[in-house]
């Protein structure tokens, strides 16, 4: 279960960083969309019978990306990108995939011995300044695609 999560947690990624792309120049890939969405809500979903069990933070990551997502499916595959639902797509897609680049850099912080000598606790100021770095650039380029994104025929999709 865990190499099916984080399979689907990178897939997940590199699909969302190749939409990203896409809302940044203006242009919906649908079928990339579709793909994100669906490994973005299957990263989630398989997180949460992993262990440690009970509710603790990466739970609590876990449904807050589900809330997301759910939001950017709405918008994008109910409402067809129509009016506020395109920002409101944007938002969530973009803030769904930040989500699964913060567990990325923990986890890489946690598991890769050169980052964790460096942050043993992920309290020291290296692991702090790589996220806030990573925040920083999703508030940036999620700012460039609310504005750049506006696809010529959102009924097509």
């Amino acid at each position: 279960m865990l190499q099916f999560h984080v399979g689907v947690s990178l897939i997940g990624i590199l699909s969302g960083l190749v939409v990203l792309y896409g809302l940044l120049i203006g242009k919906p890939y649908g079928a990339w969309t579709a793909v994100f969405l669906v490994t973005t809500i299957l990263t989630s979903v398989t997180g949460f019978p992993l262990p440690p069990y009970g509710f603790d933070p990466p739970r609590a990551v876990g449904v807050i990306s589900l809330v997301l997502l759910a939001a950017a499916v709405a918008a994008y595959y109910g409402f067809h990108l129509d009016r506020a639902w395109r920002w409101i797509y944007v938002v969530c897609a973009v803030a769904a995939l930040y989500l699964n680049v913060f567990v990325l850099v923990a986890q890489a912080f946690m598991k890769l011995p050169v980052l964790k000598a460096l942050a043993p606790t992920q309290s020291e100021p290296p692991f702090l300044a790589t996220q806030a770095v990573v925040l920083l650039a999703f508030l940036a380029l999620g700012v460039w695609a609310v504005i750049s994104f506006h696809p010529d025929n959102a009924a097509g999709m």
